[in-house]
């Protein structure tokens, strides 16, 4: 009755276990439990299945009571510091989730599932400081998370999570081929892993598509498990000669098609076997990188795009490299990317010819993405990107970040201690069309059908002239939940839009009856 984490957006799938059980065995289970409780009320055991039992049906804060009081009665319980963790980490508590788990390791340092939740902990942990460019604190989380994998497996040589856990950090160490053989071992039993159904009527039943090297779209949060009965399924091991698991809806979470192209070409391989509607088909998701969009979307009226290749290495190094640039149609400055990497990583503005080699020094890879530099920058000399979803035909204003910098990610841009900029974002999210003006509105519907996503996204910035600058239009685009905080409530009015937006959605293509909004 051990609960086994998971890491954010690589597969996002559970383990297959028993947990699959009708939801009245558990209603069942629970009534038995806390008969006996009666007779035996300071009975730790009890008190674990009483939570574990609370949380199979979706009860998730008694849950988190009940094994606090199973803690209060053996404060080192296995179980308890597990599941703990896990729950506090689905209800957003993640620094309470770590000490559970990090309490786990120090009592019992030889259970592989302790260290391997941790370590899946600390692995999404990483990709936090990530995305807010704390590099080498990232890199610290994830050397301390394969050192718990590997203990794992010392205790465990077949624990499919801890093979998991590692083809995930050592692919972002840099040892790809390592990372190859964990990933074999992790996913090569496990192509479908159901989701728990925690809800009372007939569920909806769904596909969802992921790639075992990341790059998925975060969409298995906005499957509601009281509506949704979830079948996770990886193409590149899935067993075509296998019939799918009945669902009357498939989703396509594969977005990157940087990092996932190969994982895409199996999905189109996997959608061969049913005839159910499809969120995101994968020729749609592989026709939106960088060089692909920025041709098709050019001559759309009201949208500039960068002039956009991939060079080789060699090339740009070369002494001739501003020769080579020339005729490619570049100017300086110029930006240069990893394919691959986001956040801002690997992703660079070189500003003249001089600054070339410094700025390879710093980005791997054998081919380079060369774009032109679109210059955001307003009349307070500031650079602004908005986001805007589209999901289902229609716009959605997700934020505006702002910043001196002209790298701009929301979490990382000066929006937290400026009113102004929030104040800023708000008029963004209440009057989109007032604060982009005509000509960038209806630059963004034509974009829509271009792109042909079910869901997606654009980041763009605007120029004097009010059109559109086209940084990034794909799958991949995160709709985060505003932080708790006070100063960040006026962004949840736009959030909910959108999560009402993709439930409505995934329940119409699914041909059930839509949620009250």
């Amino acid at each position: 009755m051990l609960k086994n984490h998971h890491a954010g957006d690589r597969t996002a799938a559970p383990p297959a276990s028993l947990r699959l059980l009708p939801r009245a065995t558990w209603e069942a289970e629970l009534r038995e439990v806390e008969k006996r409780l009666l007779a035996n009320p300071n009975s730790a055991d009890l008190y674990f299945r009483r939570a574990f039992c609370l949380s199979e049906l979706g009860r998730r804060a008694e849950a988190r009571q009940e094994y606090i009081k199973v803690l209060e009665r053996e404060p080192h319980h296995l179980g308890a510091l597990n599941n703990l963790g896990s729950e506090l980490v689905l209800t957003g508590q993640r620094q309470a989730a770590r000490i559970a788990y990090q309490e786990a390791v120090l009592r019992h340092p030889g259970d592989p599932m302790s260290r391997v939740n941790l370590g899946h902990f600390l692995l999404e942990e990483s990709e936090r400081m990530t995305v807010k460019q704390l590099l080498q604190e990232a890199l610290q989380l994830k050397q301390e998370a394969r050192g718990h994998f590997e203990h794992a497996l010392q205790a465990a040589p077949e624990y499919e999570k801890a093979h998991e856990g590692l083809s995930y950090v050592l692919a972002d160490l840099g040892e790809p081929e390592q990372a190859e053989q964990h990933r074999h071992e992790a996913f090569q039993k496990r192509a479908v892993m159901p989701i728990p159904y925690r809800g009372k009527a007939t569920p909806v039943l769904a596909l969802l598509l992921v790639s075992t090297t990341g790059g998925n779209v975060r969409l298995q949060k906005f499957l509601d498990e009281q509506i949704f009965q979830t079948y996770v399924v990886l193409p590149e091991f899935y067993d075509r000669n296998t019939p799918l698991p009945a669902h009357q809806l498939v989703i396509n979470a594969i977005g990157d098609t940087e990092v996932s192209s190969a994982a895409l070409a199996a999905a189109q391989a996997v959608l061969g076997l049913t005839k159910a509607p499809v969120i995101n088909p994968p020729a749609a998701v592989l026709a939106t990188g960088r060089t692909e969009n920025a041709a098709r979307l050019a001559c759309i009226p009201g949208v500039v795009t960068p002039l956009t290749v991939i060079l080789p290495r060699e090339q740009l190094a070369a002494a001739d490299a501003a020769a080579t640039l020339a005729r490619s149609g570049f100017t300086f400055p110029l930006l240069l990317r990893a394919p691959g990497f986001h956040t801002g990583l690997n992703f660079l503005r070189v500003d003249n010819v001089d600054a070339l080699p410094a700025a390879l020094a710093e980005i791997p890879g054998p081919e380079l993405i060369v774009m032109q530099y679109l210059d955001a920058r307003g009349a307070d000399g500031k650079s602004r990107k908005y986001r805007v979803m589209m999901i289902d035909g229609e716009l959605y204003p997700l934020h505006v970040a702002i910043s001196g910098n002209w790298k701009i990610h929301y979490f990382t841009a000066e929006m937290a201690e400026n009113p102004e900029h929030r104040a800023e974002d708000a008029a963004f999210l209440e009057n989109m069309p007032a604060v982009l003006g005509p000509l960038a509105m209806n630059a963004l519907r034509q974009i829509q059908p271009v792109l042909g996503l079910d869901y997606g996204g654009i980041d763009f910035g605007l120029n004097a002239q009010g059109e559109v600058l086209v940084f990034e239009a794909n799958a991949t685009m995160v709709v985060n939940a505003p932080d708790p905080e006070e100063r960040w409530q006026y962004r949840r009015p736009a959030y909910d839009r959108i999560q009402t937006a993709i439930q409505q959605m995934l329940l119409k293509r699914a041909g059930s009856v839509p949620l009250s909004a």
